[in-house]
């Protein structure tokens, strides 16, 4: 795409989705993949509708990952193996980097559901099944 569309003025984004273990997802992507936590709440009086919430900076403010739970439990199942959320890298010797600081923070890969990120990403799911996959950019090898 050469031009974004003038009648979509966007300037942050967030990728929000629900867990039913809220403390274990927020140690997962804190401490074995090492996002910043940026933010995040507590309903502890009510304002946020039952909700508790943890934002992630991907890789700052202006690209965000939550994650809620309401304290009646979540609304969605569970997720197929191809739910990925992809963060892509300049080259292999930053993948490698990568895959080698979550491995030794005690991160598992695993093999992906599409061969398409066989020899171009490393796998990891997380507590509640969701991919995370670290990949080269298109275009690099």
């Amino acid at each position: 795409m050469s031009h974004w569309p003038d009648h979509l003025p966007i300037t942050r984004l967030r990728v929000a989705r629900p867990t039913d273990q809220i403390e274990t997802v927020t140690h997962w992507y804190r401490d074995v993949i090492g996002l910043p936590v940026i933010g995040g709440w507590r309903d502890e009086g009510g304002n946020h509708g039952g909700y508790d919430g943890v934002l992630f900076g991907l890789p700052d403010a202006d690209m965000q990952l939550e994650f809620t739970q309401h304290r009646d439990g979540s609304p969605c199942p569970a997720p197929s193996r191809d739910n990925l959320l992809v963060l892509y890298v300049d080259d292999r010797a930053a993948l490698n980097a990568v895959s080698a600081a979550i491995q030794a923070r005690g991160g598992v890969p695993v093999a992906p559901e599409n061969a398409y990120w066989l020899d171009r990403a490393v796998c990891f799911e997380d507590p509640d099944g969701w991919g995370v996959v670290f990949s080269l950019k298109p275009g690099a090898s």
